[in-house]
């Protein structure tokens, strides 16, 4: 019976051999499953049988370096554009209060009268955010980011369009949380959703495109330059803003619909070989996994039990107190300076257009250097430097305070992308990841809460609150400092213990072909 049973394992070795190298065009397990699969309803979850064939073939493609580059180049080319014009208008509708708000007409319609009624407003919005972020997170996970994306899209693009007609203060606030619900999961889900396209090294560079807020920061202040001319017998200047830039939001999210695939395996614009060439290029590099693994639950177990996910949470939410004001503020504090309230908004194009350049070199010269924790405490110092300019200077050079504007929006916004794409490379497995980003986003935006609260002080040029935010910063800097040093040491401690491990029990370890989790010895964390 032994010599029985070891024949058979011989033969089953034997056939899976010759299935592998059958195999080297990376489609037979794709070709025996027909058809596209198709949903029983609208929340129905993907097929997995198609995800588990795309793995199958992944693991014995055979393509080159030159092939590799051809499908980035044409996820670059589908996917990108789609996820850019989708967070630009996610932007737009999150900001635009704050380009409304220098204009009084918005204000009296609103009935807006001091300044702790606008901070009240600003806050709100991060309620609904909160609370929805990880629950929005599993439901992309079982539904797909297409369907998600839809979803999110139309709801905060039809909230904006309702502020065009809405009046009184009451519906305003209601209005915020409506918009914050439709955003919970938004910016999470989309860089969990881009680390299935993208290696470890390419994140941050294709987050900073897609995922920044200066580039629809420039593109917003422009827009809202023109639009708050316009003036109708039924429409104000105010209301063409929410106008204009809410009806595109709601069209992009029928593209997202019909056109962002959902996962590598369920793309259309992807060949059968190509699917297995863009799996097989991520398997060697973090094996990211769309289906099966922990539960929602399990995943934020494991999230809240990793220290790790704790010190990413305390960057992101320190440096994030600046990005949650200077979005809703800078239009403000640049009138603050003496300028008029529509030259204010075309004033606001410059640092967002400055602060673009930085964002992308960093995450490029991040990615290249395949360092993130440096990257991020520089970003860091040259934010804290604009608000010491800003607490110290605002009343006494006017050129002092618009260049320390340059440094606040370059710095924070640059920290986006590092942030989140070194969370994202250092959390695995898959669903361990897409329940921590969103945690990381989650919690530190309940800061965001009070954020704008911290601009308390009007009549004093705000020196407080920037005085306030540079100490967050300074926070931050030195949360990214002890993680970056955390991250180092656990790197030593794994290549001690598999130094100390036998020829054996190395070769079985390699024998398994699971996503490695971040607490096995042979995960390497990005520092």
């Amino acid at each position: 019976m032994p010599h029985e049973i070891k024949q058979v394992d011989v033969e089953v070795d034997v056939e899976e051999g010759i299935t592998k190298q059958a195999n080297s065009d990376g489609t037979f397990h794709q070709s025996q499953l027909g058809t596209k699969a198709k949903r029983k309803h609208f929340f129905s979850p993907l097929d997995p049988s198609y995800a588990e064939a795309v793995h199958k073939d992944a693991e014995s493609v055979d393509f080159t370096q030159e092939e590799e580059r051809a499908v980035r180049r044409k996820i670059d080319r589908v996917v990108l554009p789609l996820v850019v014009c989708s967070y630009v208008f996610n932007q737009f509708d999150r900001t635009n209060i704050g380009n409304a708000h220098v204009i009084p007409a918005f204000n009296q319609n609103y009935g807006i009268k001091t300044n702790n009624q606008w901070t009240v407003a600003l806050s709100i919005f991060y309620v609904g955010y909160c609370l929805l972020e990880m629950p929005a997170n599993v439901l992309q996970r079982r539904i797909g980011a297409n369907r998600f994306f839809f979803l999110s899209l139309t709801f905060w693009g039809l909230s904006s369009l309702s502020i065009v007609y809405a009046k009184g203060y009451a519906a305003l606030l209601i209005l915020r949380v409506l918009m914050g619900i439709g955003e919970a999961g938004y910016y999470a889900g989309m860089i969990y959703y881009l680390s299935f396209w993208y290696k470890r090294t390419e994140l941050a560079l294709r987050i900073s495109l897609c995922m920044t807020g200066t580039l629809p920061g420039a593109i917003g202040g422009l827009l809202s330059f023109g639009l708050v001319r316009l003036h109708t017998s039924v429409l104000t200047g105010w209301q063409f803003l929410f106008l204009v830039e809410g009806i595109p939001t709601v069209i992009m999210g029928s593209m997202i619909l019909f056109f962002l695939p959902s996962f590598p395996f369920s793309s259309s614009f992807l060949s059968p070989r190509e699917k297995a060439i863009a799996q097989a290029r991520l398997n060697r590099d973090h094996k990211p996994q769309s289906h099966g693994g922990m539960t929602g639950l399990q995943g934020l177990k494991a999230v809240i039990s990793d220290v790790n996910a704790w010190l990413f949470m305390l960057v992101y939410a320190c440096f994030n107190v600046g990005v949650a004001t200077v979005s809703y503020f800078l239009p403000t504090l640049i009138r603050g300076l003496g300028f008029s309230s529509i030259n204010a908004q075309g004033m606001t194009v410059a640092p967002y257009a400055a602060g673009w350049f930085l964002v992308c070199f960093q995450a490029w010269h991040s990615d290249r250097t395949r360092d993130r924790g440096w990257h991020v405490m520089a970003s860091t110092a040259i934010s804290f430097v604009g608000y010491v300019i800003l607490a110290t200077s605002v009343q006494k050079s006017v050129g002092a305070a618009y260049f320390a504007l340059f440094l606040v929006v370059g710095g924070n916004f640059s920290l986006f992308p590092l942030v989140m794409s070194w969370a994202t490379n250092n959390l695995a497995p898959t669903s361990k990841r897409g329940v921590g980003t969103a945690f990381i986003v989650s919690i530190s935006n309940c800061v965001s809460i009070a954020s704008p609260q911290i601009y308390f002080d009007a009549d004093d040029q705000y020196r407080k609150g920037h005085a306030i935010s540079a100490a967050c910063l300074f926070a931050s800097f030195l949360a990214a400092f002890i993680l970056r040093t955390r991250l180092s040491m656990k790197n030593k401690q794994n290549r001690e213990i598999l130094e100390a491990r036998s020829d054996q029990e190395k070769a079985e370890a390699e024998e398994t072909s699971a996503e490695i989790w971040d607490n096995d010895p042979r995960y390497v964390f990005m520092t």
